[in-house]
């Protein structure tokens, strides 16, 4: 198992927001740029439960990419992976749209006993985290649970059966978070957003409206990232008018939104201090009305990640000396 450096950056916390694999790729290279400063908070509207098992796709996501042990051919789960409980199932006739590896399984059963017993989403992950050698902080976006739910043209499904079972076909007519009036920001999410020496808030190139909208879907959440004492930026998923994988380009068109990082920034509205753009997209920047830095988005090695990842901390710099500089020439 490759070990994450337990350095400190001396230069402030930063906190990641991101589910899915385009936001862990990111959350590996701010976790190699700054160590144990860094703090993932991750949408765990996609959790459900499936053969008794409580299952967080993007929590593990992201679990096995800081460990260095995540799948990097299916894009998801762990590498070196064996199906035989898969293969079992399906014989026995037993659900089996929902792919879960033998090492896989391990994570899941754990995971539900220590729910069962009382322990905290929160808890287990942290516990996770440290035996998987990570120095970053992982943290669910809520104890509480949230549900995304799509309304589609087979009718209402839940994500899991909308993104695996149907593999996205059905059209999307709308997005809603079951269970997000009810929940609340854990205190661990809190102390992240709140904390005095916070550098940047990073919202990695994850879908909005699956990804990132079920973390801002939870009450006080947008607030405390409004209110957070450093820039919030985020990177567009959107690279020459369309996102490198998964359903965010079918989503937005389906929902009558041009797939265009203007978009992005439209949707995120006033919670952004700034937006990057893939350097293709620089002449979109003109339409943008946001501070933007435009420069090669695309991930595909763990150059790439680090690179973005200094990116993306430089710029959120460069915003907090202007806002210095502006204060002190108001004075």
């Amino acid at each position: 198992m490759k070990s994450v450096p337990h350095r400190k950056s001396d230069q402030g916390r930063v906190v990641a927001i991101c589910g899915g694999v385009g936001g862990a790729k990111l959350a590996l290279g701010l976790s190699r740029a700054v160590g144990s400063d860094l703090t993932v908070i991750v949408n765990t509207g996609d959790d459900f439960e499936h053969l008794g098992l409580a299952i967080s796709p993007d929590l593990d996501t992201v679990l096995y990419t800081l460990a260095g042990v995540a799948n990097k051919e299916l894009g998801w789960g762990r590498a070196d992976e064996t199906w035989n409980f898969m293969d079992a199932l399906r014989h026995l006739g037993g659900e089996a749209w929902f792919q879960l590896g033998d090492r896989d399984l391990a994570l899941h059963v754990q995971r539900t006993q220590q729910l069962n017993s009382g322990v905290s989403l929160t808890s287990f992950m942290q516990k996770a985290a440290r035996q998987h050698n990570i120095a970053a902080t992982i943290l669910p976006m809520s104890d509480d649970p949230v549900r995304t739910m799509l309304s589609t043209s087979r009718g209402r499904l839940a994500f899991q059966r909308y993104f695996v079972e149907h593999r996205c076909a059905p059209q999307v007519n709308g997005i809603f978070f079951e269970g997000a009036e009810d929940a609340r920001p854990s205190n661990e999410v809190l102390s992240a957003l709140q904390a005095p020496d916070l550098r940047a808030v990073i919202i990695c190139p994850s879908n909005p409206y699956l990804s990132i909208d079920p973390i801002l879907a939870v009450p006080g959440m947008r607030s405390l990232i409004e209110g957070a004492k450093a820039p919030v930026i985020a990177v567009s998923p959107i690279i020459g008018g369309a996102a490198v994988k998964g359903p965010t380009t079918k989503i937005m068109a389906e929902l009558g939104v041009p797939s265009t990082s203007r978009s992005i920034a439209r949707h995120y509205g006033g919670l952004l201090h700034g937006l990057i753009i893939d350097a293709d997209d620089a002449a979109e920047g003109d339409e943008i009305r946001s501070l933007v830095h435009a420069v090669p988005t695309l991930m595909k090695t763990d150059q790439d990640r680090d690179r973005l990842a200094r990116e993306a901390l430089k710029f959120a710099d460069q915003i907090t000396a202007d806002l210095r500089q502006k204060a002190r020439a108001s004075m």
